[in-house]
């Protein structure tokens, strides 16, 4: 019975999820948008855990009060806005007062079919980020967002005719664009947070090939650091490519490469040890991606260098 208590209620309507939550009906049987009054009902009323399968964005002003979101906790008293993509579990602390936002936008994938969109939308890595990586808005930035929000709201309130999907597709679109230039904006004023998130991940990386821990367990896994660093895999990616150029996967790549330089160079351990070491289950790939990096094989390199 207990099993079943904490289980994620699904929800696969708009419809469904409103009548739930005690709202009306949506305008539109896809989209809606939920205001400052009908989303403290929504957050009052939830289940305590519970899965939508559609697209959700909402602004939280600065309101106390903690939400979960996947399998994290974060405090809002600051707000900002929050990504969640299908499928996603989201919940709120029951120990805890809800967060009401001022805007909740709840789009069904449907409704994005024949717009270039529905491909778009999959390439936002915030749709995969934790609460605790939401986007915090400068007061400017806020009233853009909102400026958007209200747009829409109206659209979706006025009588739906031809063109309105059109206009309320470009507005979404505007808006996930303006969230990836504000997410640009923080990952630079918050350089000191992720300056120290690089350091601990070189840590990480360095103790996990000094203590020959790939010998055992393969490669590190950008699910592996992130889950290390208690952030998602996708604003991992997406802060090291703001600070280096690069994703995750590609600093691991880098790792490795530096690695083998140094066995290559002070040890006599044959290619195939020096792959083993590395976590490489076949020496072939591992000779593959060192070529690919440094345009020379492990051979030619360790030959070079001597």
């Amino acid at each position: 019975m207990k099993k079943e208590e904490h289980t994620p209620h699904n929800f696969t309507s708009l419809t469904e999820a409103a009548r739930a939550f005690g709202l009306p009906e949506p305008n539109h049987p896809l989209i809606t948008i939920l205001g400052a009054e009908s989303t403290r009902v929504v957050e009052h009323d939830v289940p305590q855990s519970h899965i939508l399968h559609f697209y959700k964005i909402s602004y939280k002003p600065r309101l106390s009060g903690r939400i979960k979101y996947g399998q994290h906790y974060y405090d809002f008293d600051e707000g900002g806005l929050l990504f969640a993509a299908p499928g996603q579990i989201i919940g709120k602390d029951e120990n805890h007062g809800g967060v009401c936002s001022q805007y909740t936008l709840l789009i069904h994938p449907d409704f994005l079919l024949s717009y270039p969109l529905a491909k778009k939308i999959k390439q936002y890595g915030f749709f995969s980020y934790s609460a605790n990586e939401a986007l915090h808005l400068s007061d400017k930035e806020k009233a853009v967002i909102i400026s958007i929000f209200e747009i829409i709201e109206e659209e979706l309130s006025s009588r739906l005719d031809d063109f309105s999907q059109d206009v309320i597709i470009s507005q979404i679109e505007l808006l996930l664009n303006y969230a990836n230039r504000f997410y640009r904006r923080q990952f630079i004023t918050r350089k000191a947070v992720s300056n120290n998130l690089l350091q601990n991940l070189e840590e990480i990386l360095d103790e996990y090939f000094g203590n020959e821990q790939s010998l055992n367990s393969g490669i590190p896994t950008v699910q592996y650091l992130a889950d290390k660093l208690h952030i998602s895999p996708s604003y991992l990616s997406d802060m090291l490519r703001s600070l280096t150029g690069q994703n995750a996967q590609q600093h691991i790549h880098n790792k490795l490469i530096e690695k083998a330089k140094e066995q290559l160079s002070v040890t006599d351990l044959s290619v195939s040890q020096i792959a083993y070491s590395l976590g490489f289950e076949h020496p072939q790939s591992f000779s593959k991606l060192f070529k690919t990096k440094t345009s020379l094989s492990p051979v030619e390199f360790r030959r070079s260098f001597n």
